[in-house]
């Protein structure tokens, strides 16, 4: 453990998201090195692209993302995926050590979430990757 604390807000937007499914993702970043606190969101309407290309290059961050899909047997649906990005060549190793530690925290808060992403670089993300894993 980190030391580092979940804002209330971030179990908001998890239930919000969760329950209401009117965002298609949010992100979440370590502030001031003591609490995770709410990034941004996007609206049901983005796609995995649009929630890719809201990640910094150089700063991890951990997501919920409502992933829609179509699974084998044609039907289509979604499952809430955690997502802990941390870009290994553009990011510190304190970064990187703070973010990792403080991962049981936030995945604590939130009850439910189907699927889990580890990224490192942007080809972790590659949607075609991401849609196996959703399908598994």
């Amino acid at each position: 453990m980190s030391g580092v604390t979940v804002a209330s807000a971030c179990v908001d937007i998890f239930n919000q998201i969760k329950m209401k499914k009117d965002l298609r993702y949010v992100t979440f970043k370590i502030e001031d090195g003591k609490e995770i606190v709410v990034d941004c969101s996007g609206p049901p309407d983005e796609n995995w692209d649009d929630f890719v290309a809201k990640l910094p290059e150089e700063e991890p961050r951990y997501a919920l993302v409502d992933v829609p899909f179509e699974n084998k047997q044609g039907v289509q649906t979604s499952k809430l995926t955690f997502v802990a990005w941390s870009p290994d060549d553009k990011t510190t190793v304190k970064q990187r050590m703070v973010y990792a530690s403080s991962k049981k925290a936030i995945k604590d808060k939130f009850v439910g979430v189907m699927k889990e992403v580890q990224a490192n670089d942007m080809s972790d993300l590659a949607w075609d990757d991401i849609l196996k894993k959703m399908q598994d």
